[in-house]
């Protein structure tokens, strides 16, 4: 490849005008990539994974425990994509786990949900809560 000469004191120009912008802070930026489009609704409810997640928070708003304990934990089984989905069935799991006195199962689903999402907590009424609160806070604590 030819590339132009350029004479020297040119040269120097460009190098230092580069450098001043990188010392300013205002070096050119390349564009950012766009972003793809976030799934819609319908898009999310054809993937079984996150299917199986929609309706076992459906089946844990109800009070049927027993159907969301199984939705949960298929949704987990079938590769839910997002780290903080898996949490949310992590916590919904621990829930339901330490409300029919499965502490130790409990204790497990709270530490694969902060695995799943480092950020993961509940929120202040949450861990509150009389039977889960403690095992949260002892699983969890900082």
């Amino acid at each position: 490849m030819n590339l132009p000469a350029l004479p020297c004191a040119r040269v120097v120009n460009v190098v230092l005008l580069a450098l001043a912008a990188l010392a300013t802070g205002c070096a050119p930026t390349m564009p950012a990539a766009p972003a793809a489009p976030a799934a819609t609704l319908a898009e999310l409810m054809q993937r079984p994974a996150e299917r199986a997640l929609v309706e076992g928070i459906r089946h844990y708003d109800e009070g049927q425990y027993a159907q969301a304990e199984t939705q949960l934990r298929k949704a987990l089984a079938t590769g839910l994509a997002d780290g903080r989905d898996r949490a949310s069935a992590h916590k919904l799991l621990a829930f339901i786990t330490c409300t029919s006195d499965r502490l130790a199962d409990c204790a497990v689903e709270f530490a694969a949900a902060r695995a799943a999402d480092p950020h993961f907590q509940l929120s202040r009424s949450e861990s509150g809560h009389p039977v889960w609160g403690p095992v949260y806070r002892r699983v969890l604590a900082p």
